[in-house]
C-alpha cells in the first residue's frame, strides 16, 4: 500500500513524527548527561497519561462489566504498541490464572512479528479487519487498538469491524484527533510529543502505551476479585519464587505458620484462595470450591458470605 501526497503530508505533521531541537545534538553528548536528558524527558509521560484519565476511567468500567459477562479483552496492534499489547496480555494468566483467550493480543504479521519486524503489515487494512473476524470479536469483548501515530490502517480497520461486530472498542494513541479515536467508542490520546529520537515511538509514546495497558488488565482483574486488597491470591504458582509468594499470601491472610499454610495450599493444588477458605472458615476443599462459585471466584465475598 503505498502514501498518497496527502497522506504523507499528514505524517509529517503528526507530533510522534516531529523532530524536537532540543535534542539535536544528542550524539555529541556524553552518556551521564544524554541519561539524564533521557530520565528528564521520561518523567513527562505520567502527566500525560493523567490528562487522559476520565477517559481511561469510563473505558475500563465499560470493559469490566462486559468481562464479568463473560467478554475477553483483545489487544491489536502493529510494531511497537502491536508488541506492548502482547507482552501486556501475557502477563495476565500467570498473574491472575487467566485462561489464554480471555486476554490476548493480535499483532501485524502474526506472531512471528514479535520477535522479527514485519513493519509492512501494518499498512494492510484487510488484514487488520480479517483479524478480528478469525478471533469471531462479539459484542461481550473489547478490542483496545493501538498506535502511536492513531492512523496505522491495520489497527483503525481491526477497531471499526470489532466496532461493526458489537464489540465495546477503545483507540489507544498519542496523537490529537486521530483515524483511531474517530474509528473507536473511546478515544484516549496520550499526547507525549516529540520522542528524544525522531520518529522513535518505542520511546514516551511505548512507555504511555505500556502505562495505559497496565491499568486495563490489572484494574479489570482487580474489579474481576483477582486480588484480595493487593495481594495476588490468583496466583498460579508454578515456581519456586512463586510458590513462596503463595505461601506468604497464605500466611498473611489466615495469620498461620509456614508449615499449616504449605499444608493447606497441597491440599488445594496450591490455590490460593481454597487455602484460605480451609484455613479461615474449616472448609474441604470441595466447599471451598463451591463457595468460590458462588462468589463469582471473589476470595472476600466468598469470605463475607461463608461467615
Amino acid at each position: 500500500m503505498s502514501l498518497t501526497d496527502n497522506d504523507a503530508e499528514r505524517l509529517t505533521e503528526l507530533s510522534t513524527e516531529a523532530a524536537d531541537p532540543r535534542f539535536a545534538e544528542i550524539d555529541r553528548m556524553p552518556v551521564a548527561d544524554l541519561a539524564a536528558m533521557m530520565n528528564e524527558v521520561d518523567a513527562s509521560v505520567p502527566a500525560a497519561v493523567a490528562r487522559e484519565l476520565p477517559r481511561i476511567t469510563a473505558a475500563i468500567e465499560a470493559a469490566t462489566a462486559r468481562m464479568k459477562s463473560g467478554g475477553r479483552l483483545v489487544y491489536v496492534g502493529a510494531g511497537t504498541p502491536g508488541r506492548i499489547g502482547v507482552l501486556d496480555a501475557s502477563e495476565c494468566p500467570p498473574t491472575f490464572s487467566t485462561p489464554p483467550e480471555q486476554v490476548f493480543a493480535i499483532i501485524a504479521g502474526g506472531p512471528g512479528a514479535v520477535v522479527s519486524p514485519i513493519e509492512g503489515a501494518e499498512d494492510d487494512p484487510q488484514a487488520g479487519a480479517s483479524a478480528i473476524d478469525d478471533a469471531a470479536i462479539g459484542p461481550l469483548d473489547t478490542v483496545i487498538g493501538i498506535a502511536s501515530s492513531g492512523r496505522t490502517p491495520y489497527v483503525v480497520a481491526a477497531v471499526r469491524r470489532a466496532r461493526e461486530r458489537g464489540a465495546l472498542t477503545v483507540g489507544l494513541s498519542c496523537n490529537p484527533d486521530t483515524l483511531l479515536s474517530a474509528a473507536a467508542e473511546y478515544g484516549i490520546e496520550v499526547l507525549v510529543g516529540p520522542e528524544l529520537i525522531s520518529g522513535s515511538t518505542r520511546l514516551k509514546a511505548g512507555t504511555a502505551q505500556k502505562l495505559v495497558l497496565n491499568m486495563f488488565s490489572t484494574i479489570i482483574m482487580v474489579q474481576l476479585g483477582k486480588t484480595y486488597g493487593n495481594l495476588m491470591v490468583d496466583v498460579k504458582a508454578t515456581n519456586v519464587k512463586l510458590r513462596e509468594r503463595a505461601i506468604r499470601i497464605v500466611r498473611s491472610i489466615t495469620n498461620t505458620d509456614r508449615e499449616g499454610a504449605l499444608t493447606a495450599l497441597r491440599s488445594a493444588g496450591f490455590n490460593v484462595k481454597r487455602a484460605v477458605l480451609a484455613l479461615r472458615l474449616g472448609l474441604s476443599d470441595a466447599d471451598a470450591r463451591a463457595a468460590l462459585d458462588e462468589a463469582d471466584g471473589s476470595l472476600r465475598a466468598a469470605l463475607e458470605e461463608q461467615r
